[in-house]
């Protein structure tokens, strides 16, 4: 490689005093790079990815091999299983929708066909209707509804965020969004003839819920802060300056959601935040009906609920249910004083969800960095955790339209078992095979070992990882591994498949997901230990994590990687601050690394939302701790490892200028190591760019950076000068 084409772009220091809550002061020299208006921004983000295109060069071979690879073992041309939704009141056949992709298109295509008369639950259906559909000679009464390709056709970027069709299934509402920024303009498609209606709303949030009569629905919108804070009644035929606002949030710590119970009795609204919770229901029948509220918040108290004759059900942490318990309430009277325990609290067993149907309730659960579903009797609570057959392993509930089914759906997955729909009949036991995620030029799961080890915290706490290898790899401490983290929002990273891994594995790479504090893998006091001031325990169970395996022989210093996104890239960016030697590269997708100035601002989008995540710095107690963890303002003169680093300029969720700021500053601050890239997507938003194929070449880029900064490819990253060691002018 030629150092002249290494040269990275120094961003100029701006000084800026940028004043702290604490009253300090500190000098911000990126600061100007939030300014997304200033043409110098542009030209630096540019530059930018001019130097990670001229650092990436060499490895275009082994890109364009990796992105082979990860495409060719995807059943490009493909069908998913077919979803049975039964006849509703007053018709004599329901339908099958499913979706279908195409080999040379980036977009789903979706699609249903009509059920046989007279069957409402799937395992009525004759055995050629259970299975997905020829996607290359789709059978004959197959209707398509919509055509992602069409509609992305004149868009660099397109992203279905909802797709909500009617009870009768005349129509369809679509939330489209062309940017990346996660603000939708919704429409509605008649499908029988599969024109657009005049009916449009021009800026919503997430959430679409259909009223009975298929005349009327509910849809969020969105405030300056990228908060869904009202909800609107829309009526077809009615101009969205018509609609009708139900509810308005205006305590900026809320969030509204929409939905419907199971049971399609009800429309439900929630309101909530990082640790509260309130829900208002509306008659789905009756589309002129105000909201009806269940129970007042109660600060601290969650709860969410599902339907089923004339009883509410909720999962609540209510009454000290630190790990959730399962509560009945009458309909008539749902507000808390009438709660009464069905599944009482069960420390160490995560209650997550309950569903609803007419005869029993699935929960899905989590104890011991596993999930597991329940299956119980509505009325006593009693029953059974479905059994599983592999130790590291991953389950959840499927689609299941139908509340009377006896016929229950499910998905099941490991790090070495590709994703599985099953149907249960609940009445025999017996399990159906519906798909299986084809792994196209063959995949033989024996060749392949996942397992658990258990890495000791520096407080001793003893922290999950879960691991996959090729089984001729020797755990001698010469084996090159990928360590993966999250450890934030109670989201548990869980062990399931990927056909794009095996390109990894194939190479000999050990795959590890590091299940940390702050996570939910554990049960909520994981979550608890993980997080306000408690949130350095993240960052060390993560070293802990990766020393562990280095210790056990699993993986070698210079020869492993570490990998997190979003909340995941401060993992890294704090993880690499407390210790760069930690390994020989990392990759931080759209970071959160200047958590301070960010939290410090609530003109940001969300950031009063994550006060209950992270704190307000503007309490003396959380500025402290942050101020000890962000990654930006503890870059230290040190050596850092090759680091690959992604922005989007449209991400709502972390704004392009932290990973921008973070590089500029790791920039003149490390002593050596590197190469340091940062790539910006300038035409989308926080899960990069839309299509498919897109995604697969962007996985492409990222592993093969790995693989060459790690020795498990023919290039060699680690001989990649860094640039001039030199402060900007």
């Amino acid at each position: 490689m030629s150092a002249t084409d290494l040269t990275p772009p120094l961003a100029p220091r701006r000084p800026q005093l940028l004043t702290r809550a604490d009253g300090s002061q500190v000098d911000d020299p990126y600061h100007w790079l939030r300014d997304r208006e200033d043409p110098a921004v542009r030209a630096h983000l540019e530059a930018e990815n001019e130097h990670t295109a001229a650092v990436m060069a060499p490895l275009a071979d082994l890109q364009d091999r990796l992105f082979e690879e990860i495409k060719g073992r995807v059943q490009e041309t493909d069908a998913s299983a077919p979803t049975l939704v039964p006849p509703r009141a007053g018709t004599s056949a329901g339908w099958l929708y499913y979706r279908r992709t195409l080999e040379g298109q980036q977009y789903a295509i979706h699609c249903r066909r009509p059920a046989p008369a007279g069957v409402s639950d799937p395992r009525d259906l004759p055995d050629e209707l259970r299975q997905p559909v020829d996607p290359q000679d789709p059978p004959a009464d197959e209707v398509v509804l919509l055509d992602e390709n069409v509609e992305a056709a004149e868009h660099d970027y397109f992203r279905l965020g909802g797709y909500a069709i009617s009870p009768d299934g005349g129509l369809a509402a679509e939330a489209v969004d062309t940017t990346g920024n996660e603000v939708f303009r919704i429409r509605v498609r008649d499908l029988a003839t599969g024109e657009l209606l005049a009916d449009e709303i021009p800026r919503a949030g997430y959430g679409l819920a259909w009223y009975e009569d298929n005349q009327a629905f509910l849809y969020t919108v969105t405030d300056d802060a990228w908060r869904p804070y009202q909800v609107w009644r829309h009526r077809l035929g009615t101009p969205h300056d018509a609609d009708e606002l139900l509810v308005q949030e205006d305590d900026e710590r809320f969030w509204l959601g929409v939905g419907r119970t199971r049971s399609r009795a009800f429309l439900a609204i929630q309101a909530g935040s990082k640790i509260t919770s309130e829900w208002h229901l509306l008659d789905a029948h009756d589309a002129s009906a105000a909201p009806r509220l269940v129970a007042a918040r109660q600060d601290g108290v969650e709860y969410d609920l599902d339907h089923r004759g004339d009883t509410l059900y909720l999962v609540t942490n209510a009454d000290g249910a630190e790990d959730f318990k399962l509560c009945a309430a009458p309909l008539a009277t749902p507000d808390r004083e009438h709660w009464v325990d069905l599944v009482a609290h069960r420390p160490g067993v995560r209650l997550e969800a309950a569903d609803a149907f007419a005869d029993q309730l699935v929960l899905s659960e989590r104890t011991a960095a596993r999930t597991q579903l329940r299956v119980c009797d509505p009325v006593s609570g009693d029953g059974d955790v479905l059994p599983m057959d592999e130790e590291v392993y991953a389950a959840g509930l499927g689609a299941n339209p139908g509340f009377a089914t006896r016929t229950l759906r499910f998905a099941y997955t490991s790090l070495t078992t590709p994703t599985q729909v099953l149907d249960l009949d609940l009445d025999t036991g017996q399990r159906r095979l519906v798909k299986q995620q084809p792994i196209r030029g063959g995949y033989d799961r024996d060749r392949f070992v996942s397992w658990r080890e258990w890495a000791t915290a520096p407080d001793g706490t003893q922290v999950p990882i879960s691991l996959v290898r090729r089984a001729d790899v020797r755990l001698d401490g010469t084996a090159p591994c990928l360590l993966y983290g999250y450890g934030s929002y109670e989201i548990s990273i869980d062990p399931t498949f990927s056909s794009a891994r095996l390109s990894l594995l194939e190479r000999g790479v050990v795959f590890a997901i590091a299940h940390i504090r702050g996570g939910g893998e554990m049960g909520r006091r994981w979550y608890e230990d993980g997080k306000f001031l408690a949130k350095p325990n993240t960052f060390a169970d993560f070293v802990a994590c990766a020393d562990h395996l280095v210790a056990q022989g699993v993986a070698v210093r210079d020869r492993l990687a570490i990998r997190g996104g979003s909340a995941g890239g401060l993992l890294i960016g704090a993880a690499l601050n407390l210790r760069p030697e930690l390994c020989a590269a990392a990759v931080a997708e759209v970071p959160f690394v200047d958590v301070v100035t960010t939290m410090s601002d609530p003109s940001i989008p969300l950031t009063v939302i994550e006060y209950e995540e992270w704190g307000n710095p503007g309490e003396l107690d959380y500025l402290e701790v942050m101020c000890s963890y962000s990654p930006y303002d503890n870059v230290r003169a040190a050596d850092y490892p090759a680091m690959f680093v992604t922005a989007g300029l449209n991400d709502p969720r972390v704004q392009y200028w932290e990973p921008a700021k973070w590089v500029a500053k790791l920039r003149t601050t490390a002593t050596g190591g590197g190469p340091i890239v940062l790539k910006t997507e300038l035409g989308a938003g926080h899960a990069g760019r839309s299509g498919r194929y897109d995604a697969w070449r962007d996985e492409a880029e990222v592993l093969a950076f790995v693989l060459a900064a790690i020795g498990a490819a023919d290039v060699d990253l680690r001989a990649a000068p860094v640039g001039p060691d030199r402060e900007p002018a």
